[in-house]
């Protein structure tokens, strides 16, 4: 019995992120209320931290959310040069003949690989997304595979695909977690592709249909993502927002209108941007350390982060964040460029909150004969 009570009060030090034996930490900001969906979640963009959440890990139907994935497929094989924005596509009679939300494509007719991505983004065509699959992969259930793959390599782990559309299939689920863990990748690796989700409506063989995402008129700092809705999985929609160089990600699921989707949504966006700011550190190019180099062409080796030290932390509590630089304990020649040195730690009153790579700013060669004899002597008295 006494095994389970502290089992139990484990798990609520956890949820509320109470000060652990690591070290301080502070309550999350309770939401102002209930929201009104089966599942959601709130994070931010620069750490992909849990600002608020319900059942987020609960696999459920993502209805045309699957698009989303779809789309990073396709984004990634062309960021590989398999595939050209501007490459056409022959529709097949499967596309044309998909059911629900369509773009109007024309079987037999090619269509750019830009047009089909639009087409899917803006106006969840379920045609456009198949043509898309088909193009990419061969058929649709190919499709399915790379998706899967994809949701291996992004850490999701309670997602399957089976198809590109996100029409009802007994073996298609995900959830709230991993569609904002989705979400976070396709902006961070595909800015110019994101900005798609922002267009508020797109037109096709003469016919002009509107984003379905309402919040792009609603607030301005909205730009994305994506609506969903079958019977069975409810209205859901996974949606982006920035403010003042903070970004937020929402996901609701198995709501019971279109309007109230988005006012779920906005309540989850209002709360984070209400409580909480991305603070910048350290830019990326930002020389940290020039610490001693053995046995190199030069002495010292310019020590920079490998990506921008952005950290989202409640509103007020910037002064508690510091940088500590942890480096490997002899740094000897050859460098490569961008070579990993070490760890840049960000601390929260005193506790370890992320770890960001330190990496060599340019290659250092060897030096010559007397600084590798010098140094060799030197490293003998450490």
């Amino acid at each position: 019995m006494a095994r389970h009570i502290l089992t139990a009060l484990a798990s609520v030090l956890l949820l509320l992120d109470v000060p652990t034996a690591h070290g301080a930490a502070t309550a999350l900001p309770a939401l102002p209320g209930p929201v009104p969906a089966r599942q959601f979640i709130l994070i931010d963009q620069a750490n992909g931290r849990t600002l608020a959440a319900q059942d987020a890990e609960v696999r459920a139907e993502p209805a045309s959310i699957t698009k989303l994935m779809t789309a990073m497929v396709v984004f990634r094989q062309i960021a590989a040069g398999r595939l050209r924005l501007d490459e056409p596509v022959t529709i097949s009679e499967r596309a044309w003949r998909a059911e629900g939300s369509r773009t109007f494509v024309e079987v037999g007719k090619q269509v750019p690989v830009e047009v089909l991505l639009k087409g899917m983004i803006v106006q969840s065509g379920n045609d456009a997304a198949i043509a898309l699959a088909e193009k990419v992969a061969g058929s649709e259930a190919a499709f399915a595979t790379l998706m899967n793959a994809e949701a291996k390599r992004l850490g999701m782990k309670d997602s399957n695909f089976a198809n590109a559309t996100g029409l009802p299939d007994p073996a298609l689920y995900s959830s709230a977690r991993d569609i904002a863990l989705l979400s976070r990748a396709l902006i961070r690796e595909f800015p110019d592709h994101y900005r798609w989700y922002s267009l508020r409506e797109f037109e096709w063989g003469g016919i002009r249909q509107p984003n379905r995402n309402g919040l792009l008129a609603r607030d301005a700092g909205v730009d994305g993502l994506k609506t969903g809705h079958t019977s069975s999985a409810g209205y859901c929609l996974a949606s982006s927002a920035e403010r003042s160089g903070t970004r937020m990600i929402a996901v609701v699921l198995g709501v019971v209108s279109p309007k109230v989707r988005e006012e779920a949504s906005l309540t989850l966006l209002e709360h984070g941007f209400r409580h909480f700011q991305t603070v910048r550190l350290r830019r990326a190019d930002e020389v940290i350390l020039r610490p001693r180099l053995y046995k190199g062409a030069s002495e010292q080796l310019a020590v920079v982060p490998a990506t921008e030290v952005a950290i989202t932390t409640q509103r007020g509590r910037a002064g508690a964040l510091r940088t500590v630089p942890v480096l490997e304990p002899r740094l000897i020649a050859p460098i490569a460029a961008r070579q990993r040195v070490g760890e840049l730690q960000v601390q929260e009153d005193g506790k370890v909150i992320a770890r960001i790579p330190l990496v060599a700013q340019s290659a250092v060669a060897e030096g010559g004969l007397w600084p590798k004899l010098r140094d060799t002597v030197l490293l003998w008295w450490q």
